[in-house]
């Protein structure tokens, strides 16, 4: 037989061996182990109510209406970049950082419609929850309407000569009347003001009632878990649109807290789906 044969006989033999061992008997070994010692999990951790699978203790969903609203009655989880909300094909973050602060206001007319900074969007959010909740959804460097507190100041360096809030549209009041002696003007949507220094503004706020979870997306997008602090911010609010003592609704709370991971890493969590299945079974 050719040498050359031999060759290719060597490498088909690897092929074939290669292929059962990494091909078919690894993933069944593996996926036996994860059937015998971890059958919940391996199997999507699923959770049924009635008999109906209702959703994963590993993904959170959303507790709205068909418009989007939240329903009164059940605890909310956190937002979601995730597709429509905690859609596991389109896990995903919106990759927006800490110096994303300036929105694109929308153009009247033209048909788009703008783009929000993450700032503003952490704004709206806590007014959108304080309002819910009934507290104060203030937090630092955010105006009363709910955008980025942010101002663009011209010159970039030296003397102020004029100064813009860029994430208040005209003819909104601007969150500030001067800065530095300067009338502070409205955005004007189209305008660029990209040669300006930029200069949040923290404002009055010392400390927000509102938490971070309920303001910010997990890196996910389908993190099934909120912090106590949240769940303990809407407990009066379901307890009031069920008619129960919030003294109740604060115990499933405690009884659906986990524990920091391995005792000492990351915060207590309550798992949103689990605590909203106790609230229905009375």
């Amino acid at each position: 037989m050719p040498i050359w044969m031999h060759r290719y006989l060597a490498a088909l033999r690897a092929l074939l061996v290669l292929t059962l061992l990494t091909g078919a008997l690894y993933p069944l070994v593996v996926t036996g182990i994860a059937q015998l010692a971890f059958h919940d999990g391996a199997n999507g951790s699923l959770v049924e109510k009635d008999g109906r699978e209702v959703g994963s203790a590993l993904v959170g969903q959303n507790f709205t209406d068909a418009a989007g609203r939240p329903v009164g009655r059940y605890f909310q989880s956190r937002p979601s970049m995730a597709g429509d909300g905690y859609d596991m094909l389109s896990t995903a973050a919106s990759n927006l950082g800490p110096e994303d602060v300036v929105d694109v206001l929308p153009v009247p007319g033209a048909g788009g419609e703008g783009r929000r900074s993450l700032l503003t969007q952490v704004c709206a959010r806590s007014r959108a929850v304080g309002e819910l909740e009934g507290v104060s959804g203030a937090r630092p460097y955010c105006t009363p309407d709910g955008v980025g507190a942010v101002l663009k100041v011209f010159p970039a360096a030296g003397t102020p000569t004029r100064a813009v809030s860029v994430n208040q549209a005209c003819p909104a009041p601007p969150f500030v009347a001067e800065y530095r002696g300067v009338r502070v003007e409205c955005g004007r949507p189209g305008e660029s003001y990209a040669a300006g220094r930029t200069v949040p503004v923290r404002g009055t706020t010392v400390r927000a009632v509102v938490p971070a979870d309920a303001v910010t997306a997990s890196g996910s997008g389908l993190d099934p878990d909120i912090s106590v602090p949240y769940a303990e911010l809407q407990a009066a609010r379901v307890a009031r649109e069920r008619g129960v003592p919030v003294e109740r609704v604060r115990r499933l709370i405690a009884e659906n807290t986990t524990g920091r991971f391995l005792g000492f890493m990351g915060e207590p969590a309550v798992n949103v789906l689990a605590l909203n299945l106790a609230l229905d079974g009375g």
